[in-house]
């Protein structure tokens, strides 16, 4: 199959200027000043060696002595320490799945399609707060990726590498695993940071061992995008046939409430998208 051959239409294929326009989005939020002064870092609550005071304190035996205040020493009498809030590293990192399994739909929309748009939408919210963007995707050709960085012509480029590499899934069939591309996003993406994965129902089964690490230390999101069929199934009886063999069956909807557990089990926050 090559891509000249499939229809160029919303729905199928995804471009860099849909996912642009989702900047100006009501979902995105709107701008909110970064919390430090070194971009794509925050405040974080635990005590550190950042840039944004916490407290001045009278010292108690322990403490840094590279931390004492001159002014509140001299005024006081007593030694005094300044603590800092500790900087954290506010990185988004977006994680498509563009297998075989999430190039379907029944609807209106390819599930792939619809992954790319939701994830658009978290890195413009990522990008509006100051924070870096940074994205990863996984197909039969491969994996791609953008290393993290701030502003709006990062998430330019991460719309260009999630436009072009849905292209190139759109003409592939292969299913390879998710672990090269979780590994890669531990890298990505320091402690504290954001990950959010986009996939289908069972689409990170087989990845169980690369999630629980990828969530140890860093706040994990599993998307999983929904389709029509799964939310309000036709009543019926209905062929399925995979071009060799058929069979025929009943659509009902799927049970994810044991799916759910076990990635809360790992660590793993669970968004079930809607159609």
């Amino acid at each position: 199959m090559t891509l000249a051959s499939l229809p160029d239409g919303p729905g199928i294929r995804i471009s860099r200027a849909e996912l642009l326009a989702l900047r100006d989005d009501p979902d995105t939020g709107g701008r909110i000043r970064p919390a430090t002064r070194r971009p794509g870092a925050v405040a974080g609550r635990n005590q550190g060696s950042g840039m944004d005071l916490r407290e001045i304190r009278a010292y108690v035996p322990g403490d840094d002595p590279r931390r004492l205040d001159p002014a509140a020493t001299a005024r006081t009498g007593h030694p005094h320490i300044r603590s800092l809030h500790e900087d954290r590293d506010d990185i988004t990192l977006l994680l498509a799945d563009y297998r075989a399994a999430m190039i379907w739909g029944t609807a209106t929309d390819l599930r792939s399609v619809r992954a790319a748009r939701f994830l658009a939408r978290a890195g413009w919210q990522a990008a509006r707060r100051g924070g870096s963007t940074s994205a990863v995707t996984v197909s039969a050709a491969g994996v791609a990726h953008l290393a993290p960085a701030t502003g709006d012509g990062q998430m330019a480029d991460i719309a260009e590498l999630l436009a072009h590499q849905h292209d190139r899934a759109l003409t592939e069939s292969a299913m390879p695993d998710l672990d090269e591309a979780l590994a890669l996003a531990a890298r990505l993406v320091p402690a504290g940071g954001r990950v959010t994965l986009a996939t289908c129902p069972g689409g990170w089964r087989s990845a169980e061992a690369g999630l629980a690490r990828l969530a140890r230390r860093r706040r994990v999101t599993v998307a999983l995008i929904l389709d029509e069929s799964e939310t309000a199934p036709p009543k019926g009886v209905f062929a399925i046939s995979n071009g060799t063999t058929s069979h025929f069956a009943r659509l009902t909807p799927p049970e994810l409430s044991a799916d759910s557990a076990r990635l809360t089990a790992l660590g793993v926050r669970v968004q079930e998208v809607l159609p």
